[in-house]
């Protein structure tokens, strides 16, 4: 590679660390072909970008970035890949999962939303995240719940008397 090659390439790392507030690093070294490519698919599936990366270009691209990534560029040892994500705990779920079947993709650290995330033992903690949809949903739900047991009461108590509510 170029030394103009690995320039654009760190503009490139840059431009898409800059894009996103969710990404995880992972070693996917020694996946096979057909393990790899439905690693790949899951990951489209699910609105994931998965890349491979050079470990000295995402430093580089890291160092280059308005954002801060504390001990991030310390995990950057072998082979590494990166999962840009909208959701913070989809890439977890996929890396979860594929360690059914084996013990890759190892995950090395992530960033969500500013926060740091390092070593493969919070995998289990960052797949139990909920998203941003989930909580919105199950406040609603927890805001309706009041007026529906009112509603339910009203309807119940109008029944008991003979009446019919409209």
């Amino acid at each position: 590679m170029t030394r103009e090659e690995k320039s654009i390439a760190i503009e490139d790392l840059t431009a898409k660390l800059a894009e996103s507030n969710i990404f995880y690093i992972a070693d996917t070294s020694g996946l096979n072909a057909e393990t790899t490519s439905n690693l790949r698919r899951a990951c489209f599936k699910a609105g994931i970008k998965l890349e491979v990366v050079k470990n000295t270009l995402l430093e580089k691209a890291m160092e280059a970035s308005k954002k801060e990534y504390g001990d991030l560029p310390s995990i950057l040892k072998g082979n590494s890949s990166i999962f840009i994500a909208d959701i913070a705990n989809a890439p977890a779920k996929i890396i979860k999962d594929f360690r059914k079947k084996s013990d890759k993709p190892v995950f090395k650290g992530a960033f969500i939303n500013n926060e740091i995330y390092i070593g493969d033992n919070l995998l289990d903690s960052l797949a139990a995240l909920k998203s941003k949809e989930e909580v919105i949903g199950e406040i609603i739900g927890l805001l309706q719940s009041p007026a529906k047991r009112i509603i339910s009461a009203l309807l119940n108590h109008a029944e008991k008397k003979g009446e019919t509510a409209e």
